[in-house]
């Protein structure tokens, strides 16, 4: 199987130069995911939303590649505020409770824009059949 890119059809990602997913064999790397609304084109003010959103698009990207969320085996978090800790991981709860990837909860400065509370990326295995 060859080198596969997954894009959103975002102009940003050009211009930045990546792709949402890169599919590679059996793997499938998702690029840090922030909580944009495609829905609304809008970015929720809280944690919680961006985190649902987060996932969304994610699933999404897996979806395409042909994996499911089962196939995640490593999630990386990044919050820009550890009060918002708790609500994200609830999320993750929800999300991940039953796959429960190896993960890593990062606390940063800031991401892109101010308003992105969270930022996830992932990586999965295709499971064999």
């Amino acid at each position: 199987m060859s080198r596969r890119l997954i894009s959103t059809g975002s102009p940003f990602e050009k211009t930045a130069g990546y792709s949402r997913a890169v599919i590679d064999g059996d793997f499938a790397f998702v690029a840090g995911t922030t909580g944009y609304d495609y829905a609304t084109m809008t970015m929720p003010a809280d944690v919680t939303s961006q985190s649902r959103n987060c996932f969304k698009t994610i699933e999404a990207a897996l979806k395409e590649g042909g994996f499911a969320m089962a196939d995640i085996v490593r999630a990386t978090y990044y919050l820009t505020d550890a009060r918002d800790v708790d609500a994200h991981f609830a999320v993750c709860g929800e999300v991940l409770g039953d796959i429960r990837p190896a993960a890593t909860m990062l606390i940063v400065a800031g991401l892109y824009k101010p308003e992105m509370k969270v930022e996830i990326e992932v990586t999965a295995k295709r499971r064999n059949p």
